[in-house]
């Protein structure tokens, strides 16, 4: 064709920038829907579905060495029906499937490459395959005839495939309750963080390294609730390497995606949104816990990164910026001593060489061949304090220093072919970066993250609700659409609580209130409890899925725990109290064989276990004092409690909250109470008797 796609590629009509990166393909790629799985059926081929999204380095990989290839993409066309679908928009097919590669190899990740029947039955599966046949791996050469001869002369070892991994599947959704203590299993999750704590470079485990900050949010209740000083020693120390390591970008702010040494120092380069507003959590919690200033930095930076680089003009935030820039992983961000000396005047590109460790022979290797390329990864040694010492400056000289310097390499740098950035806008990634900037805000007393907090929640309400409670999945290029999933309604009433309680405007908690009311409705599982991944009227794939283990986010079900109890607690309610202990029961089996991959379903948990507190301020928002408690609650670490404020003011929340009423102001002077196990403690007039009953 004149536009260069094959005659049958569907693809350039398409919302996902993932697909549409391949709508120029050779092969003759379908969406999915009813339409391709027709065409398989009426010519009785298998489906080759391929799963992947717009940032991934080894689906570009593949693209370059398979799907952009003439040969490869005839044999495909010739003997499969193939789709291409994006895991960020469809979630939903992305986990279905992924459970079937992890059972029938062990291993997942994307690009994630799936044989299916025509009725979407899997028989075989693999992540990234290469174009021939590689350390006894086959490649596509070789695997598509042997999957075509085998679909035409063998297909009923195919059904006994298929059969025998649908029943896997389905047993894998079986649960079984069973009650806990929540002491013993929080103490036997600490103990196997400490096993798994890398002494020498912090962060669990060897290589590759991932951030997970749920783990380290999870280590700082602990440490809150037990007075456990390893704990936050070992949650402490990984935030700091991994903010003076090469995942974290010294330059421009924000994290890559994870480290492919034990070190922290050579990242995979992709930065997404929702490891973004995940660590701005852990590295606040973190601050308020240690008071270390290099945390509150790393929120700083990170947050200017994300208003600079990820925000739409309208307030919602983009979803991930690739790996890749000219065809190279990391030649975006790596430098070599020359281009530093170029930038800046020579005493102070001496110190930045220095200072960020930009040697000659360079710390990042070439990908194919291992050998060092010339090209050096910014990183820090040492803390600033002793760069500082050496240099005979005051670290926050220093400071000062490395702040112009930065300005001045990000400006050159900004002038480089920037890696691709995916520009559709998700519900639940979003609702992360509301929970995130919230509660930077109000730690930080930062009216700006607050703010963006909000524009960013009323992009979401413009764009992405329907009919003030049901959500959609994705924004892209001024269209919505996908129904919302479990993840979507959990991280964005996550983001509506947190909201609520930096600025106590009860329109938040109404509105968390009401999805939380429609989360139900659609995902609860009225039998035995937890919420399905997928709403009822979803499309039928292998069978509903419950989400629980906690990976590179927390699961829709450990943030809707805690949003249960958190919401039961604001608004008596305790049937959603029992609703989070019923899932507790419900997954108690899964975490106690292995609790360290639970890291977000054990803050619930631990919330429970706490003793929980309201604390309940009566005043007015415009009275100083009722300011000054405000602001006494938002900069200290307080996990297991929870906040309103009955302004008299605000008359809307009484019919949401009706037993404030009876929590009024004593001698005519803004109020606090604070309440535990069911009882109230009396009432006090002043922020430090406050904090006293607090402590």
């Amino acid at each position: 064709m004149a536009d260069g796609r094959a005659p049958h590629n569907r693809l350039k009509d398409e919302s996902s920038p993932y697909l549409l990166q391949h709508a120029h393909n050779p092969v003759n790629w379908y969406p999915w829907g009813e339409e391709a799985f027709a065409k398989a059926r009426q010519e009785d081929k298998p489906v080759f579905l391929s799963i992947g999204y717009a940032t991934c380095h080894w689906c570009h990989v593949m693209a370059r060495e398979s799907f952009e290839d003439d040969a490869i993409a005839k044999l495909m066309n010739q003997n499969f029906v193939n789709i291409k679908v994006d895991r960020e928009e469809r979630p939903d097919i992305d986990n279905t499937y992924m459970l079937v590669c992890q059972m029938l190899t062990g291993r997942g990740g994307w690009p994630l490459n799936v044989f299916l029947t025509p009725d979407k039955e899997p028989f075989y599966a693999a992540t990234y395959i290469p174009k021939e046949e590689r350390h006894g791996q086959p490649g596509m050469h070789q695997l598509i005839p042997w999957i075509s001869d085998m679909w035409t002369n063998n297909r009923s070892k195919i059904t006994q495939s298929t059969d025998s991994i649908i029943q896997a599947f389905q047993q894998s959704n079986d649960f079984s309750s069973e009650n806990y203590i929540a002491e013993k299993i929080l103490e036997k999750t600490f103990r196997q963080f400490k096993n798994q704590y890398d002494k020498s470079y912090a962060g669990f485990g060897t290589e590759p390294k991932f951030p997970t900050p749920h783990n380290l949010m999870f280590l700082l209740r602990y440490q809150h609730q037990t007075s456990n000083k390893e704990a936050r020693q070992m949650a402490e120390q990984t935030l700091i390497n991994m903010r003076r390591g090469g995942i974290y970008d010294h330059i421009g702010g924000g994290f890559h995606r994870y480290s492919t040494d034990q070190q922290w120092l050579v990242p995979h380069f992709e930065k997404m949104l929702y490891d973004q507003a995940m660590l701005l959590m852990a590295y606040t919690e973190g601050w308020q816990c240690t008071n270390n200033p290099l945390l509150k930095q790393t929120v700083t930076e990170t947050a200017q990164y994300l208003f600079r680089d990820m925000q739409h003009p309208d307030g919602g935030f983009y979803s991930a910026e690739d790996a890749d820039s000219e065809g190279q992983e990391g030649k975006f961000y790596v430098w070599n001593p020359a281009e530093i000396r170029n930038i800046l005047p020579l005493p102070k590109a001496e110190l930045a060489i220095e200072v960020f460790n930009i040697t000659q022979e360079g710390n990042y290797r070439d990908e194919t061949s291992g050998r060092k390329t010339g090209q050096s990864i910014a990183y820090l040694k040492k803390p600033i304090s002793e760069l500082a010492a050496e240099h005979n400056m005051e670290a926050d000289q220093l400071r000062v220093e490395l702040a112009v310097t930065k300005e001045k390499l990000l400006a050159a740098r900004s002038e480089r072919i920037r890696p691709l950035r995916d520009d559709k806008i998700l519900t639940d990634w979003n609702g992360l970066i509301i929970a995130a900037l919230a509660k930077a805000g109000r730690a930080f007393d930062n009216d700006e993250y607050v703010c963006e907090a909000q524009r960013c929640l009323q992009f979401i309400s413009d764009h992405l609700i329907e009919n003030e409670a049901m959500l959609q999945h994705r924004y892209y290029n001024g269209t919505s659409g996908i129904n919302g999933h479990a993840d979507d309604y959990a991280f964005l009433i996550w983001g509506l609580i947190e909201l609520y309680e930096t600025t106590f405007k009860s329109k938040y908690l109404e509105q968390a209130i009401r999805l939380n009311n429609q989360m139900i409705e659609q995902f609860w599982d009225s039998g035995i409890g937890g919420f399905y991944f997928t709403a009822e009227s979803g499309e039928e794939l292998l069978g509903r899925k419950k989400e629980m283990n906690d990976a590179a986010l927390p699961s829709g079900n450990s943030v809707a725990m805690m949003n249960l109890l958190r919401l039961g607690r604001m608004t008596g309610r305790t049937e959603w109290e029992q609703m989070a202990d019923t899932m507790g029961q419900l997954f108690a089996p899964q975490i106690q064989q292995a609790p360290t991959g639970f890291g977000g379903a054990l803050q619930p948990i631990l919330f429970t276990a706490g003793q929980p507190q309201e604390i309940i301020i009566s005043g007015s928002k415009k009275e100083e004092n009722t300011q000054n408690m405000i602001n006494q609650l938002h900069h200290r670490f307080l996990p297991n409690a929870i906040r309103l404020l009955h302004d008299p003011d605000d008359s809307s929340l009484h019919s949401l909250i009706p037993f404030l009423t009876d929590f009024g102001m004593q001698e005519n002077q803004p109020t606090a109470y604070v309440c535990q196990n069911y009882s109230c403690d009396l009432p006090v007039t002043s922020a430090e008797k406050m904090i006293e009953l607090l402590t």
